[in-house]
């Protein structure tokens, strides 16, 4: 436990450093950086003079400080010309408003203006949720980009993560999404059909939860990735938005629930128990909140949405906690799978309140740790079944040796008289009973204790269990009295059994002999087994009457 607990600490903190490092050169490879500077819309605003006008603008406030409304966002200058042969594009993040209107001034004086319509940036978004505006080819070098924001929430920014970049390094950007969103896409699928067909055959509740959250995932990453604008170009852009929240606060709540039914119930007893449940609620009720909230309030209601789900660190360090003391099985499986999405959401709540910077990848991190979750908690789910299916052969088990111990005579391992019986009545066919009695044997323990006795019953037992077919029953009946049934083919020659009971060293070399009775017929109800055990006690009666250490046998039973 304490190596597993090693592990998963390890794995946390690798987790940690891979999403704060958040890779610049992955950054670099989509083009140039562009600084830009920030002016609020006081109406009436000409951009044919503001983009000649870039010393109004502010350069050094936190774009987040500035609150929702309209805005202009000029950059830097840029001195370089889109052609035929490298054209360029401005890139940068989806964020939510209601339009952008770009002005695009060539150092010939020429002005070129792009807009949208109500669909916002869909037209313009590529994958990774990038919008990117291709500059238009002009003999004439680019000097600066105006963009003028309409409508901004402005939660994160205005406009973030601007970047110069060419066609090929636009197409670079979209591959590596594409592979990025595609390998999660069919991932989520995968996991989702396989978890799907077992729970049809186990029906573990923590099964459908799991399904749950990856079907949440899939949706997730369809909307997150801004493929959704692609397959519905009609869409808005901030309906997009809407659904993303929708989505991951289901896929959050469906996480905490696989969590509440993966573990044992001694976990989760109690205020836990309550809290998980509570915050699994809060999480998918915080993206219904978000998708219904009106634009005025859409700031409160993403401030909603980041103060929930900080509710993943109010239940999950409690039940690693809890699993650690109570020693769960399943605490360092979970522990690895929970690594990555709790320190992603821990990063983006930081990042959303703003405490550590913005960062593209950081933005993007859930893909990454619902990846590495979703794989290891199908790990967790077959470790689970696993340690089920044991925990189901060890009861079976069990079950079978207390049956076992039902049915066995406890000193000599045969059958005891009533697991005999239930045997032999209904059996097809004639069969042939013999009950064999030892001889003397009050004597027997006289001469050798009970213990020597118990040890002569012993010896006696394992003598007919070797002399009988393996189609034959053997039992012991009580006392010093055993019976052997087996059918007519089957073939149990008494005089043989005596022989070898005669041969066969006993304790303290003590000669014991056996006395046999035999009778055959019908053994299909209670009335014909009492016919045909008074048959063969008779007999064993002549037996031990002519003397002993011999076998006699009774007439053939009929058939009632």
């Amino acid at each position: 436990m304490g190596f597993r607990l090693i592990l998963a600490i390890g794995a946390w903190l690798l987790c940690a450093g891979l999403l704060a490092a958040t890779p610049a050169s992955a950054q670099r490879d989509t083009g140039m950086p562009l600084d830009v500077c920030v002016l609020r819309d006081g109406g009436g605003m000409d951009p044919a003079l503001l983009i000649h006008q870039p010393g109004r603008f502010d350069c050094g406030v936190e774009q987040h400080r500035l609150g929702p409304g309209d805005y202009w966002v000029i950059s830097r200058d840029i001195g370089i010309r889109s052609r035929s042969r490298m054209p360029l594009s401005i890139r940068w993040t989806s964020l939510w408003q209601a339009g952008v209107d770009i002005h695009t001034l060539y150092d010939d004086g020429k002005i070129v203006t792009a807009r949208t319509d109500d669909r916002g940036i869909t037209p313009w978004l590529q994958l990774g949720s990038v919008a990117e505006h291709a500059l238009p080819r002009r003999a004439a070098k680019v000097t600066r980009v105006l963009w003028h924001v309409r409508g901004a929430a402005n939660m994160r920014g205005i406009v973030l993560g601007p970047r110069l970049a060419t066609q090929a390094e636009s197409v670079r950007s979209n591959l590596l999404m594409a592979a990025i969103y595609a390998a999660f896409a069919g991932l989520c699928l995968a996991l989702l059909v396989y978890n799907l067909a077992l729970w049809v055959a186990l029906r573990h509740r923590f099964q459908l939860w799991y399904s749950a959250m990856t079907a949440g995932l899939f949706g997730y990453c369809v909307t997150s990735s801004g493929a959704l604008a692609w397959l519905l170009p009609d869409i808005a852009n901030n309906d997009r938005i809407r659904l993303n929240y929708l989505l991951l606060g289901a896929v959050g709540g469906a996480a905490i629930m696989f969590a509440r039914t993966f573990f044992e119930d001694r976990i989760y007893r109690g205020w836990l128990g309550r809290a998980a449940q509570i915050v699994a609620a809060l999480m998918a009720g915080s993206g219904v909140l978000f998708l219904l909230a009106p634009d005025v309030a859409v700031r409160v209601a993403d401030l909603t949405f980041t103060c929930v789900f900080t509710g993943l660190a109010v239940v999950v360090l409690p039940t690693l906690w809890r699993a650690w003391r109570a020693r769960s099985n399943y605490l360092w499986v979970f522990a690895i799978a929970w690594g990555a999405p709790i320190i992603a959401a821990i990063l983006r709540t930081l990042g959303n309140l703003h405490l550590i910077p913005w960062s593209f990848w950081l933005d993007n991190s859930t893909i990454v740790a619902m990846a590495a979750e979703a794989l290891m908690s199908s790990v967790a789910i077959a470790y689970r079944i696993r340690l089920l299916s044991r925990e189901r052969d060890r009861a079976m088990e069990g079950e079978e040796y207390a049956r076992r111990l039902a049915d066995t005579d406890p000193l000599t391992g045969l059958l005891n008289r009533r697991a005999f019986l239930e045997r032999a009545i209904g059996r097809p066919g004639r069969q042939v009973l013999q009950i064999a009695d030892l001889d003397h044997f009050k004597q027997v323990n006289d001469t050798l204790g009970h213990d020597g006795g118990d040890e002569v019953l012993r010896v006696f037992a394992r003598l007919l269990r070797n002399a009988v077919p393996t189609g034959a029953l053997v039992a012991r009946m009580g006392g010093e009295e055993f019976a052997i049934l087996a059918s007519p083919d089957e073939k149990v020659e008494a005089e043989t059994i005596l022989a070898r009971l005669r041969s066969t060293r006993m304790p303290f070399d003590v000669r014991v002999t056996a006395s046999i009775g035999t009778c055959s017929g019908p053994l299909r109800t209670e009335a014909e087994w009492k016919a045909l055990y008074r048959g063969a006690d008779r007999a064993l009666f002549d037996a031990k009457s002519a003397g002993r250490d011999r076998v006699r046998a009774a007439a053939d039973r009929k058939a009632a």
